[in-house]
């Protein structure tokens, strides 16, 4: 998932800036990458009709074998925020860079219509380019894909 920053967003969950749909809250701690994408560290939790456990994460291997009846493992986040899983939609780099250039014309949009300056604007564009570079493409084969809630085609 990726997540971009609103600078100016006091709120305790930030959204993102096109569909407006709740993505993550200070709940979990959020590395600001060069003031354009929030990384977050999220990790398997148990979870069953009565609780959630969100104490130890054991490997994979264990945790498969010592679910009981009724409990399904889940990703804390993806879970907390109804994220929903985007099999199959990115099949290249190119497929996701189409969309991403798409998405970040509407940011910059959103942004400029907020009042952020030029300089502001290029500060991020840099930092999302960063981003896309270095952590995005290198990795991309790893990477899983969730939309929000909303499933908005416009949003991230």
């Amino acid at each position: 998932m990726i997540i971009y920053k609103d600078a100016n967003c006091g709120l305790t969950t930030e959204q993102d800036l096109v569909s407006g749909d709740e993505i993550i809250s200070d709940t979990w701690e959020l590395k600001d990458v060069d003031d354009a994408v929030y990384e977050v560290d999220c990790k398997k939790v148990t979870k069953n009709a009565d609780n959630i456990d969100i104490g130890a994460n054991p490997s994979a291997e264990e945790a498969e074998e010592a679910l009981d009846e009724g409990q399904t493992q889940v990703i804390d986040v993806v879970d907390a925020f109804r994220l929903n899983q985007m099999q199959g939609v990115f099949k290249s780099k190119k497929d996701f860079q189409g969309q991403l250039k798409g998405y970040l014309k509407k940011v910059v949009e959103k942004k400029k219509e907020d009042g952020a300056t030029e300089d502001d604007i290029k500060k991020f564009q840099k930092g999302v380019q960063e981003y896309y570079t270095k952590k995005l493409v290198p990795n991309f084969g790893d990477l899983d894909f969730y939309a929000t809630e909303s499933m908005d085609p416009d949003g991230m």
